[in-house]
């Protein structure tokens, strides 16, 4: 989905848009979840932590609609900011200044590195395109969203094995392709 089209579905979602809501939650909640899962590392707190952060998506789309910046980032940035949010608030607090660090910080890219994430990301596409279809999916679907390979090879019907190899020779097809 378009840049332009997301953020027509936030704009509609601030003005209260019910069926809005609904297709942004279906065409964003697996990068949403998979950026949860990432920093939570527990599938059921990554999974809770989604309902709040579609909450609070609901209540923020007005500033968005303000600021008119860029979707995915916005809403990333929530998800980001909510699942570290969480991190914090189950650690005890410490007086040791030394312990101390802070997650937000580490997590924002220079401009630089920025520009290399495009472009690492621009990569990984036209390599994903270099995979058949099914195992590109896959690779996204275990990667990405965060599913286990026996989910996978229940979704696609196929044994537990056959889904490992997939991936397996996927990701080395895709280490080949980005050492070009």
């Amino acid at each position: 989905m378009q840049n332009s089209e997301m953020a027509g579905l936030i704009n509609r979602v601030a003005i209260g848009d019910r069926q809005a809501f609904t297709d942004l939650y279906r065409v964003t909640s697996p990068k949403l979840f998979a950026i949860c899962l990432r920093i939570l590392k527990d599938r059921g707190e990554a999974e809770e932590a989604l309902q709040e952060i579609y909450i609070k998506v609901w209540q923020k789309a007005k500033s968005f609609a303000i600021g008119s910046g860029v979707p995915t980032t916005w809403l990333a940035t929530i998800a980001r900011n909510h699942a570290i949010d969480i991190i914090r608030a189950r650690k005890p607090v410490n007086d040791d200044i030394d312990e101390v660090f802070d997650l937000a910080d580490e997590t924002i890219p220079n401009p630089e590195q920025s520009i290399a994430m495009a472009d690492d990301g621009r990569r990984i596409d036209a390599c994903m395109g270099e995979l058949d279809q099914v195992h590109a999916q896959s690779v996204r679907r275990a990667y990405v969203e965060g599913l286990t390979y026996a989910e996978l090879a229940e979704d696609l019907r196929v044994p537990l094995n056959t889904v490992r190899t997939w991936l397996r020779r996927s990701l080395l097809k895709l280490r080949e392709c980005m050492q070009r």
